[in-house]
């Protein structure tokens, strides 16, 4: 039943306020995280189901990072995989469960900084985590044939990065602020949250990298090397691509 007004009467004004707020989607993600997600899930289905076994071992020698490369007699297989191979590993995953996981984590660490970054800062700051990831693998492999692929480095490298700004406490209508100030490297080395936060992090990386504690599921070595090279090039040089002055 409608309610009726006089004629002399008007109904009175709705207020704006009343209209109840947009609701919010589930997955809200900035597009750049989403475009690098589809990217390596395009690239994995393509090598489970559009190639064969051999194109698909050889998809693996040319992209994927091998200190061996860089000296040794291996070095004379695609020699100019030396230059991209840093970069293309990362997009490469060992099976579907290697790759979810790195999409959570990518959405959970990533998504913060891209939101505070814009789309060009945060690949540049994944190729640059990237880097720090073969970097580090390089150092622990020198001249051995230890292919290393995964998004594990870059994954990091965000999570090194989001802890510059992500542990300041200032929030907006009870979400991170992730445009507020970024805390030097003293400061957050500082923050006993991030201490926490960074000593078990380290541990979980060694342990469960070095085989002391087997990961279910797991059918592959961790690379755990290259996430510390991530997250290290993730949390000292994040500020060199932050558009903000850290405090």
């Amino acid at each position: 039943m409608s309610q009726q007004y006089p004629d002399d009467l008007e109904p009175p004004p709705v207020s704006e306020n009343n209209t109840p707020p947009p609701s919010e989607p589930i997955f809200n993600l900035p597009a750049i995280i989403i475009g690098i997600a589809v990217f390596m899930v395009l690239v994995h289905a393509l090598r489970e189901w559009g190639l064969s076994r051999e194109s698909d071992q050889w998809v693996i020698l040319v992209f994927s990072f091998i200190p061996a490369r860089y000296s040794g007699a291996f070095a004379e297989f695609w020699p100019m995989a030396k230059f991209w191979s840093p970069f293309t590993y990362s997009v490469l995953h060992g099976n579907w469960m290697h790759l979810l996981v790195n999409l959570l984590w990518l959405a959970a660490f990533g998504s913060p900084v891209a939101a505070r970054l814009g789309t060009a800062r945060t690949l540049v700051l994944a190729a640059v985590t990237s880097l720090g990831g073969a970097a580090a693998h390089w150092l622990a492999f020198q001249g051995e044939v230890v292919p290393m692929i995964g998004a594990s480095a870059v994954v990091s490298g965000f999570m090194g990065a989001a802890t510059r700004f992500a542990f300041t406490g200032t929030r907006i209508r009870g979400k991170l602020n992730v445009h507020g100030p970024a805390l030097s490297l003293w400061a957050s080395l500082s923050n006993p949250n991030i201490a926490i936060f960074l000593i078990v992090w380290f541990g979980l990386n060694y342990l469960f990298g070095s085989g002391m504690v087997p990961l279910a599921g797991a059918d592959m070595a961790i690379a755990w090397q290259a996430h510390v090279g991530g997250f290290l090039a993730g949390l000292l040089l994040f500020p060199l691509v932050d558009r903000k002055s850290s405090t």
